[in-house]
């Protein structure tokens, strides 16, 4: 056997073993919730709507209502803790979005304005109780955010920790608060402008008119 090839025989003897190693320690440390979000998310994952590639679920500690009426993109990360709730409407969150530890999304409402019958025994909705959500590209949503029926988290944004959304978000902002409002933005338009020359074809990316539209349009929070 030539050097060449029992180098290569050692370099993939060592890669199994570190593998194993952290498959071992998943296994006794992390304890049963991993082999049951392996299980689990292959379930969760063709019961949805559509789902891309390289999407990490933890399902063995999450709760969804409604897998039928969630899309996922590609390289998405929903982590432990989470609560999604989209029975009647849809939720669709794009390409390249990561969450913090336990966000909540919620589709829908409770008609409030029931009179005579405790709001717990009224089970009739109207339509206008429930509206998609959408969490568009190159999403950030921090540590328990808190996303509600109708809201599209604009492209390129960030949502910080502890937010409640309750209004749509334009692309590429910063929002935080309770309820959300808009911090600022990531970047000037030119930056967002050669941001996106690298990750979307040209008829995908937004125009310098609408970017300026967008900056015109949008009030920051004070």
């Amino acid at each position: 056997m030539s050097n060449y090839a029992e180098i290569n025989k050692n370099i993939l003897k060592l890669f199994l073993f570190f593998n194993m190693k952290d498959f071992l320690f998943k296994l006794f440390f992390v304890g049963g919730e991993y082999l049951k979000d392996i299980i689990m998310s292959k379930y969760y994952k063709s019961k949805m709507r559509s789902c891309g590639q390289n999407v990490t679920l933890k399902p063995s500690t999450s709760m969804y209502l409604g897998l039928e009426n969630i899309s996922l993109g590609n390289n998405v990360s929903i982590p432990r803790f989470s609560h999604i709730f989209c029975s009647r409407a849809s939720l669709t969150i794009g390409n390249n979005v990561i969450f913090g530890p336990a966000p909540t999304i919620v589709t829908g409402d409770h008609i409030i304005n029931c009179i005579g019958t405790p709001m717990f025994l009224y089970k009739k909705k109207g339509p206008e109780e429930d509206f998609p959500v959408v969490i568009e590209d190159d999403v950030w949503v921090g540590a328990n955010v808190t996303i509600l029926k109708g809201v599209t988290i604009g492209r390129g944004s960030v949502v910080a920790a502890g937010a409640v959304v309750n209004k749509s978000t334009p692309p590429y902002s910063i929002s935080g608060g309770l309820p959300a409002k808009t911090i600022r933005f990531r970047f000037n338009i030119d930056e967002i402008i050669e941001h996106e020359k690298a990750l979307y074809p040209e008829n995908e990316r937004y125009t310098r008119e609408e970017l300026e539209k967008i900056f015109a349009e949008t009030k920051l929070k004070k």
